[in-house]
Parts: C-alpha cells; structure tokens; sequence
C-alpha cells in the first residue's frame, strides 16, 4: 500500500497541470494496477507534455520558393539574416573624375640665361619679388659684353668718318678735282660704315644696353612683368651662354625664372575612355584640399593628338584664372568634367552585380520576395553607381546578400 501510495502521488503530480485526470473511483479500483493500463495512460500523458513542449518551440522554417527572376523567402528563415536592403537614392548629375596638376603658364613664364660669359658681381632682386619689363635682374661683368661695347663705337667711329670722307670727295669732284671713281668708293665706305654700326648698336640693344652705356658690365634685364619665382646664381659665380647645353642640372638651370602668377595651367591626365568628355573650349571644376569646401573653374586649351605609350595616359591642357593668387604651381587637384549623363538613380556599388555582360540588382518588392532587375549603369562616385535605367528613387534594393540570391535562383 505504501508503494501504491507513492505511485497515486506521483501520477497525480504529473497529471495536475494537464486538463484530463484520473478519476478517483478508478484510482481506488484494482483495474488501475494492470499492466497494460498503466503503460496506457503513461504513453498518453508523455504525448500530452510534448505537445505543451512542441507549442512552446514554434512553427517549423518555412520554404524558400523560385521562380525565373523571383524568390520568396520565409520570415522566419535563416536566409533573411544574410540580407541588406537600402532605398534607391536620387542621383546627381555625373561627372568625370580625373587628376591633375597645377604649372606655370609657359606663354607668360621666362627662364632667365646670360646672353654673355662673365662673373656675376651684384645681384638686384630676390625670389617673390616683383620686377618690370627691362629693370636690371644682376650685373655681370663681361669681357664679351665689352668687346661688343668696343665693337659699337668703334663702328660709330667709322660711320662718322666715312661720312666726312664722303662729304670731302664730293665737293671736289664738284669742282672738277676728283674722280668720278673717288665718289663711288667714298660713298661705298659710308653705306659699308652704316650698316656695321647699325649691326653693332642692335646686337647691344637686344640686351638693352647701348655703345655710351657707362655700366663697368652687364645688366641683365627682366624680359617682363611678373615676379622672380626661381633664383639660382649667387655673387661671384662664373655663368656661361652655353651652360644650357649641360648635362649637370646645377649648370642647365636658368640663372632666374620670372612668370606672371595670376595666369597657370593646370596639367590632366585622361584615358582614352574619358575622349568624348574632352575638347578644346570646355569647362571643367576642380577642388583643392589646401582650400576645403571652395571650387575652382578651367577651362580646356589643348588635347594632346597621342596616347603615351607609357602611361597609356592623353595629356590635356587647361587655363586657369587665378587672380587672387589662392592657387600654387605644382599643386595636386581633383578634375571633375561634366558627365552629359542623366541624374537618374544611385545604388552602392555592391548592389550591382554582373552576370554575363549585364549589369544586375535585386529588388525588395515586398518583404521576403525579390526579383533580379536588369539595370543600364553610368559613372560610380564615392561608392555609389549612378543607374541610368531599371530602378527608380524610392525602390528597395538587395545591399548584402546578392550572391546568396544568386545561387538560390541556380
């Protein structure tokens, strides 16, 4: 009765949560201690505690479905975990980014170089100075600039005497005591005289200076208006007419480079794919990351007729205004050129995926089902592909997880 008495306790603490309990007349009857109906009733209260358990586990995962572009994932399958969607954005105006850099303008930049040899005694200006056309960068002491000096008088000497020769000749044979032959010479001498002293005084006044100048040497001018940006000669240095011709760098420099800073030229490197952006006349932007938040505008020169076989780079060449000397030479810049494209959609990049030779997105067109869109793309900026056509600002697209969506329609 003991053992009868723990059984009944047993059962009727497992059967107390459960809406069906055993009658307590059966309980009390001998019925209840056969085998077979014990093993009954255990087997149906197991089944009934699983299935309280089974209700608390929840629904099974549900079944991916496919169709030629389209799936359907269930809410609660783990597939959905893998996956990222973001709206399609409106897109800006496409552009072309290039890289370039900043030069002087080569039609208002002069290099400097001494027209003679000599020894540099005095220097007048200094680098970011401002100069004139004609004022005196150095002087140097020459003996070539004074054997041309020399030259210039002396043909001047000779000029003035041919022609007192000539005035003397001709009044004697007007009154009959010259030769007609003496006239011819003396007027040959004078026009020869003429024409050395004229060769004289202009090879002097190409360096602007003159056969009565005073200077003890050379003054070597400013060619134009601008500023001294270089400088490369010191007091005492020798220099030389043909130190150009040098393969030593220190020597091939010029002895001073003088431009005007409020004209540059701003140096692009293209690729063939960017030509039909490119032509004489046309506009481009540019920033600076010296001057954050400020655009600057060019405008195209030249497009080179070639591609460097090198670099497999097109050289363009543009203007730049720079009136309030904000910008430097040699300066980094990004290019932007105006794509011509329209603003359409954007997508980030890794949306789009490529699938033979066309571009692809997977489109959200309802929570859970999907459907692979054929897309026209253009340009990508800052991680974002502008979409031309297939998609439209507002539409939902697949971010992460297109791979996975891909192999589910296989």
């Amino acid at each position: 009765m003991a053992r009868f008495g723990r059984r009944t306790g047993i059962l009727e603490s497992f059967a107390m949560p459960i809406w069906f309990r055993v009658p307590s007349r059966l309980l009390k009857s001998r019925l209840w201690f056969t085998r077979p109906l014990r093993r009954l009733l255990l087997l149906t209260l197991a089944g009934l505690l699983a299935g309280c358990r089974g209700k608390n586990q929840g629904p099974e995962t549900g079944e991916t479905k496919t169709t030629a572009e389209t799936i359907t994932i269930a809410s609660n399958s783990p597939q959905m975990a893998a996956l990222m969607v973001e709206p399609v954005a409106t897109g800006q105006p496409s552009v072309v980014p290039l890289a370039g850099r900043l030069i002087w303008d080569e039609e208002a930049t002069v290099r400097v170089f001494t027209p003679f040899a000599g020894i540099v005694r005095r220097l007048f200006v200094d680098v970011n100075q401002s100069v004139t056309n004609g004022m005196p960068l150095a002087e140097i002491q020459s003996g070539d600039f004074g054997q041309a000096q020399a030259d210039a008088r002396k043909a001047a000497s000779d000029f003035r005497r041919s022609g007192r020769n000539l005035a003397r000749v001709r009044d004697l044979f007007e009154h009959g005591a010259a030769p007609r032959k003496d006239v011819e010479v003396a007027e040959a001498d004078f026009t020869d005289a003429q024409a050395e002293k004229d060769r004289a005084e202009s090879r002097l006044a190409i360096y602007g200076a003159t056969a009565d100048s005073t200077e003890r040497g050379f003054l070597l001018p400013s060619p134009l208006d601008g500023i001294v940006v270089e400088k490369n000669v010191t007091p005492g240095q020798e220099v030389r007419p043909d130190q150009m011709l040098a393969n030593v760098p220190q020597f091939t420099a010029p002895l001073f480079v003088i431009t005007d800073p409020s004209r540059l030229w701003i140096q692009i490197d293209a690729t063939e794919v960017d030509l039909p952006h490119l032509r004489p006349g046309r506009e481009f932007s540019f920033v600076s990351r010296a001057f954050p938040g400020q655009t600057f505008i060019g405008r195209v020169e030249t497009v080179s007729e070639f591609i460097d076989p090198a670099t497999r780079t097109i050289k363009v060449r543009g203007s730049v205004d720079n009136t309030r000397r904000l910008l430097k030479a040699e300066m980094f810049v990004s290019v932007q050129f105006p794509g011509g494209e329209a603003p359409g959609a954007t997508v980030p990049a890794k949306a789009v995926f490529l699938k033979g030779q066309r571009h692809y997105v997977f489109l959200e067109e309802k929570p859970g089902e999907f459907e692979r869109k054929e897309v026209r793309i253009g340009s990508e900026q800052d991680g974002r592909v502008l979409v031309v056509a297939g998609v439209q600002p507002g539409q939902r697209v697949v971010t992460d997880g297109c791979i996975l969506l891909q192999q589910i329609l296989k």
